[in-house]
Order: structure tokens, then C-alpha cells, then sequence
């Protein structure tokens, strides 16, 4: 019976097989490309797990007939990233060399822990953190690690400030009086979610009301002047560079000089908008990474790379080793005098896939200008819809895009501003029919957009993560929207 498995993974070895996955992702690249066809999915959730309700198949099939399958009942459904009209969420659509090194990564299957697992893929990933160390500003001291995504990134640097706080709390835990967290209103939720998994308790979390969508500075100094005059320790400051929301920019000079000045531990949530770094003319914020401790950086946002490819940074790479601390001799045997540190010591990941393989392709293959301009061309997209909505009186944006996102509303039916100098009436009118018009837009099949809420009022959100989307499917994106309104509001 194995022999006949074992000839059967044998096969499976051969550039034939190797082809028929390859000809399904290209055909995926192709049936994207022009722009037509569904975007996402109609059908519902019930309806789509209906289709794969089944018993666990005893016996194999050939590949040929799985792939069949894959692409009728699985690909015909999911997400397209890669159409032009998909404008939703901070996924990319992954560039295509990214795509194919998946293979290799899996195929070679090196796991990142300790360097004899993955010798080549450590000393690159040690490399690279090096580069983009020096890109955020930091030293030569400067250490990190790649992580699943900003959620880990941020996690491990606030695991790092807790140990800066609270050396002993590894051990004996953080006490009866935890240190406080301060950080904006439009934190990414995985700050938050860090201060109660820390033990700290989420109560120690103190959010800072915002001013134009970024952390208000003067509410800030504020903060922390009573939290000093009440005797109070402080672990952390958390500041944003790209908030979720918006895709704003804290003042990250003013936050950092105050921070420096008062001996605090900065941290940076630059998942998305690190990697204007990259850009001809980074956004001017980043200039205040000079200040930060740590840092968390998500390339496989901005830099356009499949899922997963994270990354934390810190000024000095101690911090990171301190907050494990954990000896395991049975793996880790690189020692301090070693170039190449096992990466597993400053990671909560044992087993880790090398991602870094793929984001080292990547940056050989487009170099920092390449992959700045993708960043820029982006960006330069939300500021195409930006501009479109502004000569339309049906729509109002809600800010000016500093990256790849904008947030807008549609207006409807002899509109108003939105604001308090629209009756109470149209405002709750507007706000229902922008709850709908999304959902409605979406469900239609031409195009995919996000919603979430500002200052209370539900609003539509558009998040530019895709090179082929241009001038032309922006204004597809409007007239789509007003279409879809005037039948709800025909009703």
C-alpha cells in the first residue's frame, strides 16, 4: 500500500504538476486583468458552506480533477484582490513574483526558529532587518524579527516595553499596580487587545481623543502630565503611522520629542505606512520614527506582498532578547558573538515558515525605487477618488487621503453638507442610506468597497491596494455607488 503512495508523491514532484498549479494562478492574473466579471462573491455565507459540506474523502483523487474543482467551486467565489475594482480592505494584491516564490518557500519548507534549521534564511532575514532598520533611522544596535502580521508585531514590541517596565514580570507577573498605555483613539485594535493580554488589563489603556482623525497632541500632554502628578508608571505610547480608519499620520515629531524628553518608551504602529519610507517623498510624519523604541511594520501591506510577511523593529535589539529571556538548548546554540542570532529567541513563533524569502525576492526584483513608486502610484489613486468626489455635489469626502485611503459619503437626493447645517432628518437619512449602499454596491458584483464609522456617522471607505487600478475605475466607482443609491432611494 505505501509503495503505491509513495509513487503517487512521486508524481506529484514533477514540472507537469508543478504547471497545472501555475496555469491556475495565471489564469487568475488573466481573468482579473480587464476589469470585468464579479469581484467578490453573491452567494451567501450558508450557501457557500453548503457547497463544501461533505464527508472527509477516505480515498485520493487524481490532481487533475482537485484542480478542476478548485477553480469552479473555490477561486469562482473568492475574493479578486487582483481585479481593478476591488478597493476594500488592506489585503494587496500580491506581487507576482511574491506569488511564485510561495512555492519555493513551501517546497524548501525552512523553519526560521534557529539558523541550523534555515541557514540561508536566517542570515537574509537578519539582512534585511538591517536594511529596513536603517530605512526607519535606527542603528547599528537595531534587531528585529519578521512576524504573521501587525496584530504579533505590535504584541511583541508592547511584550518588550511591559519587560523595560516591569523586568521581573516575566516571573512574578505585573502586580497589583501595572503600569498605564497611552495611545490614540484610532489605534489599530490589536494595541488594545495587547494591554489586556499583557496582563496589564485594558483599564490601563488610556485612549487619546483624536484632532483631524491623528492623535491630538495637546490632549497628550495632557494625559501625561496628570498621570505624573498622580504617581502614576508609564509602560508605553503608542502613535500611528497610517491609522486603519483614515490612513493618518500622528504627528510622530511632536509625540516623539515629548516622549524623548520625559524618558518614554514609543511605540510606532507603522504597519501600513512605514513603507513610506520607500516613497521619492515620504510622508513628512516619519521623520519622527528617529524617536521611536519600536517599531512594527506590515510588508505585505504597502510593499504589495502575499500574506504573511510582518515585521518588528527595535532601536536596540536587547529589548527584544530580554523580553523572552527563555533558554531552550535543545534548539538555540548561536551565542552572542555570533553574527547570525537564532531568531527564535526574540520571536513568539517556534515553527515560522521564511517568509523573508519573498520579501528579499521582492526587493531584488524592484529594488527601494521600484517598490517607493508602487507606494506613491497608490497613494496617488485615493487622491484620483479624492479629487473625483470633490466636482460631484452627490458625495462629500471627509478628509484628504495622506496615503492609500480615503473615507467619503454619498449624499444623496438634493444633498446637503452632512454636517449640523443638514436637518436632523436628512442627516439620519444619509446616514441609512450609506449603512445600505455599500452592502447593495458590493453584493452587485462590479466592484468592493469597506465601510466604517467617523464621529459617529456611518461612512464609506475606500483603501487602494491594487497597481492596476487607475483614474478610470475611480469614477467607475462613483457612477457604480450613485446607481446603486438612486434604487434605493427610488423605493
Amino acid at each position: 500500500m505505501i509503495d503505491d503512495i509513495l509513487a503517487e508523491l512521486e508524481a506529484d514532484t514533477s514540472l507537469e504538476v508543478g504547471e497545472s498549479f501555475a496555469r491556475v494562478t495565471a489564469r487568475y492574473f488573466e481573468a482579473t486583468r480587464s476589469g470585468e466579471g464579479q469581484v467578490s462573491t453573491p452567494r451567501s455565507t450558508d450557501e457557500l458552506a453548503r457547497r463544501f459540506d461533505e464527508e472527509l474523502p477516505r480515498d485520493g483523487r487524481p490532481v487533475s480533477e482537485i484542480i478542476e474543482r478548485l477553480e469552479r467551486d473555490v477561486l469562482s467565489d473568492a475574493n479578486k484582490y487582483y481585479h481593478p475594482m476591488y478597493m476594500g480592505h488592506q489585503t494587496s494584491a500580491p506581487l507576482p513574483v511574491g506569488v511564485w516564490m510561495e512555492s519555493v518557500i513551501g517546497a524548501l519548507n525552512q523553519s526560521l526558529a534557529v539558523s541550523e534549521m534555515s541557514p540561508t534564511g536566517t542570515a537574509i532575514e537578519h539582512q534585511v532587518i538591517k536594511w529596513m532598520s536603517k530605512l526607519a533611522g535606527y542603528g547599528a544596535g537595531a534587531g528585529g524579527t519578521l512576524t504573521s502580521g501587525g496584530t504579533e508585531a505590535n504584541f511583541t514590541a508592547m511584550l518588550a516595553a511591559r519587560n523595560a517596565a516591569l523586568p521581573d514580570a516575566l516571573e512574578e507577573g505585573v502586580g497589583a499596580d501595572p503600569p498605564f498605555v497611552v495611545y490614540g483613539e484610532h489605534a489599530h485594535y490589536a494595541v488594545t487587545r495587547a494591554i489586556g493580554q499583557l496582563g496589564l488589563g485594558k483599564r490601563r489603556g488610556i485612549p487619546i481623543p483624536s484632532r483631524d482623525y491623528k492623535l491630538d497632541v495637546d490632549v497628550l500632554l495632557t494625559t501625561l502630565d496628570r498621570l505624573r502628578d498622580e504617581g502614576k508608571s508609564i509602560m508605553a505610547v503608542v502613535a500611528t503611522a497610517g491609522t486603519t480608519a483614515t490612513g493618518s499620520f500622528d504627528d510622530l515629531e511632536a509625540i516623539g520629542a515629548i516622549c524623548a524628553e520625559r524618558g518614554l518608551w514609543l511605540h510606532v504602529d507603522g504597519a501600513q505606512g512605514t513603507s513610506g519610507l520607500l516613497s521619492a517623498n515620504p510622508p513628512r510624519a516619519l521623520n519622527g520614527l528617529k524617536h521611536s523604541r519600536s517599531l512594527a511594520w506590515d510588508p505585505h501591506k504597502m510593499m504589495l506582498l502575499p500574506l504573511a510577511a510582518g515585521m518588528v523593529l527595535t532601536r536596540d535589539e536587547r529589548d527584544l532578547d530580554r523580553a523572552f529571556a527563555q533558554q531552550a538548548p535543545y534548539l538555540f546554540h548561536s551565542g552572542k558573538s555570533s553574527r547570525v542570532i537564532d531568531q527564535g529567541i526574540r520571536s513568539f513563533q517556534c515553527s515560522r515558515r521564511a517568509d523573508v524569502f519573498k520579501l528579499w525576492f521582492v526587493i531584488q526584483r524592484f529594488g527601494s525605487s521600484g517598490l517607493g513608486r508602487l507606494y506613491d502610484h497608490l497613494c496617488h489613486t485615493a487622491r484620483l477618488l479624492y479629487d473625483a468626489i470633490e466636482e460631484r455635489s452627490n458625495f462629500e469626502n471627509l478628509h484628504e487621503p495622506e496615503s492609500n485611503i480615503l473615507c467619503f459619503r454619498y449624499l444623496g437626493r438634493n444633498p446637503g453638507s452632512g454636517t449640523s447645517t443638514t436637518s436632523a432628518a436628512d442627516v439620519e437619512r444619509i446616514d441609512a442610506l450609506n449603512r445600505e449602499l455599500r452592502a447593495r454596491y458590493n453584493k452587485e458584483g462590479s466592484g468592493w468597497i469597506t465601510a466604517t464609522v467617523l464621529s459617529g456617522r456611518p461612512v464609506l471607505r475606500v483603501t487602494m491596494m491594487n497597481p492596476r487600478t487607475s483614474g478610470a475605475h475611480v469614477h467607475a466607482l462613483l457612477d457604480g455607488l450613485t446607481q446603486k443609491a438612486k434604487e434605493i432611494e427610488s423605493r
